[in-house]
């Protein structure tokens, strides 16, 4: 889709051309009738443009819920924007009132719910087309009165002017994902400069994002929604450790780690008093923890509050004797582990009369797909197998969710 078609879309005739794509779409018609049937009533760029966005925003409404139906995307604006619960729980931390300048904004995801949470917000991005999605965003869900979207550089901010920053560098390219901070658009230590200039600054980075590179004296936040990793966020200078927890810092004024889980916005911080987790052998129970508490390395933690140890002190899995409760993981029953083999867990599995079998991995370089395919089970029962390392063995735990 390119600038002149979108805004062909905003027209009242493009605005039929998508309310028709729309309903197609929903009806389930198949992309070459669609398009077929667009194109006898509206210009061929134009149905084509309609379709790509009622594709999008069917695919939208896992991240932005009933929102997506009036709001307009890109397909790497969509695969990059931050899901609708994540950027309301950042904007939360945002002063009412306050203005905040927001680069790299994309198709708008988090300056809508920056405005949404009262501040108000002058947004910039190098690619027009998108500036003009976002621009129609605002406007779609009755926010333009705080926004302003332009197209600009990150380098021409002047992060100074405003109460906070917001930082969103691209991380694909040509379509691909980057994973590598330094080839993110601006480059991380472009990124990290404007936020020292800021008074406060929140950066948006990708979750594996490597510790050595997180600046001294900020917080660096995980954040689970529904058990799966999104995304982390750095908060810097007065958006900086919150909450009392700057009691959390290293000695050495390194990172401030944080995990929260989303929908419930749980929170944890390190235990200063808790030294690296006990290693042991299978117990009765074991305990895998939320992602963004790995993430976080708050892995000590969570066993602490389970009564736990770690199988192996490189690998996230926690294993105990009592049946204990935490939000921060999930429990699984250990009923039979073994060193693995695949014959041998074929035949473990049979004898259970396992047909369902959920398959985890920690620590394993098999094939989880593969491994199903092989086990050919049959049967009425189901079960979990984990698959893991323990020191420099392979093994695999039958289980049960307890």
């Amino acid at each position: 889709m390119d600038h002149d078609a979108f805004r062909e879309l905003l027209t009242p005739h493009g605005q039929k051309a998508l309310a028709d794509a729309v309903r197609m779409v929903e009806d389930g018609a198949d992309a070459v009738a669609a398009a077929v049937g667009l194109r006898r009533t509206h210009p061929a760029d134009l149905a084509g443009a309609a379709l790509t966005q009622a594709r999008l925003r069917a695919r939208g409404a896992a991240k932005f819920g009933a929102d997506a139906a009036v709001m307009y995307f890109t397909p790497d604006g969509l695969e990059q924007a931050t899901r609708a619960e994540v950027a309301d729980h950042r904007a939360r931390r945002f002063e009412p009132g306050a203005r905040v300048a927001d680069v790299c904004c994309g198709i708008g995801g988090d300056l809508l719910a920056l405005a949404r949470a009262g501040c108000v917000v002058d947004a910039v991005d190098r690619d027009p087309l998108t500036v003009e999605v976002a621009r129609a965003n605002a406007d779609a869900l009755g926010l333009s009165g705080r926004v302003t979207v332009t197209v600009g550089d990150a380098a021409g901010v002047t992060p100074e002017r405003y109460d906070a920053l917001f930082a969103d560098p691209a991380r694909r390219v040509t379509g691909r994902r980057v994973f590598d901070p330094l080839s993110y658009s601006p480059p991380w230590p472009d990124v990290l400069a404007l936020a020292g200039r800021a008074r406060g600054a929140c950066l948006k980075v990708a979750p594996g994002v490597p510790y050595e590179l997180l600046p001294a004296g900020a917080e660096a936040e995980w954040v689970s929604y529904r058990g799966e990793v999104k995304e982390a966020a750095v908060w810097t200078g007065a958006l900086g450790p919150a909450d009392g927890a700057s009691d959390g810092l290293p000695a050495d004024g390194g990172v401030l780690r944080r995990a929260t889980m989303l929908p419930s916005g749980l929170s944890m911080t390190p235990d200063p008093g808790l030294g690296e987790p006990a290693v042991g052998p299978v117990a009765r129970y074991l305990y895998e923890p939320d992602g963004a508490a790995i993430r976080a390395h708050l892995v000590a933690e969570v066993a602490a509050a389970v009564g736990g140890h770690l199988l192996d002190p490189r690998i996230a899995y926690i294993t105990g004797d009592g049946p204990e409760v935490t939000p921060w993981a999930s429990r699984y029953e250990v009923r039979e582990t073994m060193p693995f083999s695949g014959k041998r867990l074929r035949a473990a599995l049979r004898e259970r009369e396992i047909g369902a079998v959920t398959l985890k991995k920690r620590g394993s370089a098999l094939d989880l797909e593969r491994l199903r395919r092989d086990l050919r089970l049959s049967g009425g029962n189901s079960c979990v197998v984990v698959l893991t390392r323990i020191g420099e063995n392979p093994y695999a735990l039958i289980c049960e969710p307890a």
